[in-house]
């Protein structure tokens, strides 16, 4: 079946691509590509200039060429860790450089696509890197919105959160903190209201930074 490129690109118009590579016509090759599909293209010839502006658009992921000048790839993913934005990378090159490849994949590389590849891998990579972006994103703002609700408990409401993050029921609660069993329950109430989470599962979930 033909994919609907129309309704594709109405479906990826808010998702962004960072595209970095020294190589003008791969530049304009890869754009064009891109936003045919519907994605929002933001192009740069050096890694050094995309340094230099705001990355406020998300979700969205990198492409960038592995070998440029003044700034490589791999050094580009080094200096985003070090400011603390986790923004996914792909990364192509016309040559494979096996030491490279390994650093980038082990700092969280989403793929390394060697030139010539098939949009279709390019587009495989892609939705990846955006569905880890979103996931990211979401995981900031539940993490943020925890750290939020957590001054606005009590010193008992603190303790009871820690032993419900690891696990203890009503009657561990009860024991460990030598209150009576509804005076526990109570608190568990408290607690789940004020951090607006719906079971404990989830509480378990932000404790531990996962969604």
């Amino acid at each position: 079946m033909t994919p609907n490129h129309n309704s594709q690109s109405v479906q990826n118009h808010s998702k962004h691509i960072f595209l970095i590579d020294d190589d003008e016509s791969m530049r304009t090759v890869l754009k064009g590509m891109l936003e045919f599909l519907g994605f929002q293209v933001h192009v740069y010839a050096s890694a050094v200039e995309f340094l230099k502006v705001s990355m406020q658009a998300a979700p969205a992921v990198i492409i960038t060429d592995m070998q440029m000048p003044d700034m490589s790839g791999v050094e580009l993913q080094a200096e985003l860790l070090k400011r603390g934005r986790k923004i996914p990378i792909i990364f192509i090159s016309g040559e494979s450089t096996l030491p490279q490849t390994i650093s980038a994949m082990k700092q969280g590389a989403i793929d390394f696509l060697l030139k010539p590849f098939e949009r279709d891998q390019l587009l495989a990579a892609v939705v990846r890197g955006l569905e880890q972006d979103v996931a990211y994103m979401r995981s900031y703002v539940d993490q943020t919105t925890l750290a939020e609700g957590l001054k606005g408990l009590s010193p008992r409401e603190r303790e009871v959160f820690e032993l419900l993050a690891i696990g203890f029921n009503n009657s561990q609660i009860q024991a460990k903190l030598n209150i009576s069993l509804p005076t526990a329950k109570q608190y568990k109430s408290e607690v789940m209201r004020k951090l607006n989470l719906s079971s404990l599962a989830h509480l378990i979930a932000l404790k531990n930074g996962r969604q």
